[in-house]
């Protein structure tokens, strides 16, 4: 009898699995923090003989490397891949025994790389399990432009080869089990479930259920901005990331935290988006730790920044440090936990801004002549309606783009308030006069303001 188990990285939108029978197992596509992936190998009593990785991946750092050194276990790397450390280059249809009656069998699916390999899991030679990777999602694809946007459409059509092969030798009942997809930046598609199975994909997935010229026509439109620690990820993982550290990072007092805002370098807090407001460190960023903490500080710093977190508790400045170690930012600077009273040197002042609904946001417009008002969505967001009037600055360009903020009283938003707070922090940070609107963007229309649509001519 085999298992599989589900590891989320819901921060990522990502998913690996333990895979395997009664006395060993197989991981695909580890994350970074392999304490997860090897506490959940101790539960179930398992060996891991096997580490596989799907394609090398464009959104975050994996743990396989250091997993298979852990173990012992055979590193399962598709052979096209271009990686500089010793691995076992798995060709289309090799075979690596799992578990007595199980093993995992690799199929070559070109699309969202050109080297992307799935693996089937067979009990008794039957097929129970596709570990899709960044070929079929649920309801998508992976994206095919993360590689080279020049290949997009050449790998776009590879993608709807692999995915027929891939569905057209497994029965409907095999589950697809996918690594990216709920929630990431790296599928085509933000629709999707929590299971699936090839049937089902057969009924509903674009790759299967469009003709070649049609899937790839649609596909650009899907496609939406790349977050830029991407460049960053490929490299790391093709040259072999180094051993994950989680050890916690040294404390800072308020001195330190002074200079090291004075030095430029990013000082980041981490309490939720309503205490920030009400009172914070002047100079620094607002990344709640409940939000999506590293696709969003990942995609905004500029690399190799140092960072230095603030917390109200050491537990958030470690599920902090967890975070971003996925995505390439290793080593806090240093860390300091409290609140702004421990963090601001003696004389100065906590900084602070309001925060506010749409419905404020209406009447404010109406009475004041200087109301800027600045939309942080994404531009896939702002395609199906925008405030009239309103400034467009997607929140990780917000940094690089302040010069485009018209002089005024800034009245910032998004879909919900989350990344309307942190793109609020970096305009505070600037010494401009902000309000977070902390609303959902539906209450715009209930509050009277007037919406434009593509549809109106105007552009957005």
């Amino acid at each position: 009898m085999f298992f599989v188990d589900v590891l989320e990285t819901e921060g990522l939108g990502n998913r690996s699995y333990l895979a395997g029978g009664a006395r060993a197992a197989v991981v695909v596509d580890p994350p970074r923090d392999i304490d997860r992936v090897i506490a959940e190998a101790a539960r179930r009593g398992v060996r891991i003989a096997a580490v596989a990785e799907t394609h090398v991946h464009n959104d975050y750092v994996t743990g396989g490397l250091e997993l298979a050194r852990l173990t012992g276990a055979r590193y399962l790397v598709p052979a096209g891949a271009e990686v500089a450390y010793a691995r076992v280059a798995v060709a289309d249809g090799d075979a690596e025994p799992v578990d007595e009656d199980l093993e995992l069998r690799a199929v070559a699916t070109p699309g969202h790389t050109p080297h992307h390999t799935s693996y089937v899991l067979e009990e008794s030679g039957r097929a129970v399990a596709a570990f899709t990777g960044g070929l079929l999602l649920i309801g998508g694809v992976g994206r095919p432009d993360l590689v080279e946007p020049r290949l997009t459409e050449e790998l776009a059509r590879a993608q709807h080869a692999s995915a027929h092969r891939l569905a057209d030798r497994l029965d409907d009942e095999v589950a697809v089990l996918p690594t990216h997809g709920f929630g990431s930046f790296c599928s085509s598609s933000r629709d999707g479930g929590e299971h699936s199975t090839i049937g089902a994909e057969k009924a509903a997935n674009p790759a299967l259920a469009q003709d070649v010229e049609t899937f790839v026509a649609e596909l650009p439109a899907k496609l939406d901005d790349v977050p830029a620690y991407y460049a960053h990820m490929a490299p790391a993982n093709a040259d072999g990331p180094a051993p994950v550290d989680l050890t916690e990072p040294r404390r800072a007092d308020a001195d330190e935290i002074a200079r090291r805002l004075a030095a430029g370098e990013w000082v980041v807090d981490l309490r939720g988006r309503v205490a920030f407001a009400a009172g914070h460190v002047p100079g620094s960023f607002d990344f709640e730790v409940d939000g999506r903490l590293s696709t969003c500080l990942a995609w905004m710093i500029p690399w190799g920044k140092p960072v230095t977190l603030l917390a109200g508790s050491a537990a958030d400045v470690a599920r902090a440090q967890r975070e971003l170690a996925r995505v390439g930012i290793d080593r806090p600077a240093a860390a300091a936990v409290g609140s702004p009273a421990d963090w601001i040197v003696d004389g100065a002042r906590p900084a602070s801004f309001r925060r506010a609904t749409f419905a404020e946001l209406a009447a404010a417009r109406h009475d004041r002549a200087d109301v800027v008002v600045v939309d942080v969505r994404r531009d896939s967001e702002r395609a199906n309606g925008w405030v009239e009037g309103s400034v467009h600055i997607p929140v990780h360009e917000m940094h690089r783009r302040l010069a485009e903020v018209p002089p005024g009283s800034v009245w910032v938003h998004c879909a919900g308030g989350m990344r309307a707070a942190v793109a609020a922090s970096v305009l505070d940070a600037a010494g401009r006069e902000v309000v977070a609107v902390d609303d959902g963007f539906a209450a715009a229309a209930d509050a009277g303001l007037p919406l434009a649509t593509p549809s109106d001519g105007r552009a957005a």
